[in-house]
């Protein structure tokens, strides 16, 4: 368990040393996932240790958002300032990548005939 912790928080961390040194727009951990993945897609699978380690991780994900959702609540008078802002943007994003996503979709698809 120590061993696959440890190799997540690693990828995680050189997802971050990456993004920052090359100056991307990219978070590190988001990275950190794709090195995960070339890792695992190399070695043929995940081990056991590192499949139960990220199976009981996933169980407790609801945890993982408790700090988003104290910075919210920390962010209330920016988002009562920013209300309308916020209340386009929201829906008007969800409905652009719905349509993008769905337009990629048919695209592809296509392809495959």
């Amino acid at each position: 368990m120590v061993g696959a912790i440890t190799l997540l928080l690693v990828c995680q961390l050189l997802g971050t040393i990456i993004a920052h040194a090359a100056g991307w727009p990219i978070p590190g951990p988001v990275l950190g996932l794709v090195l995960l993945l070339t890792l695992l897609v190399w070695r043929g699978g995940p081990s056991e240790a590192l499949h139960n380690t990220s199976s009981g991780l996933l169980k407790q994900l609801g945890l993982l958002f408790v700090p988003a959702g104290v910075a919210i609540v920390n962010e209330l008078h920016v988002m009562r300032t920013d209300a309308l802002a916020i209340a386009v943007a929201i829906p008007v994003s969800t409905l652009l990548a719905l349509g993008v996503t769905g337009a990629l979709m048919q695209l592809f698809a296509r392809g495959d005939r």
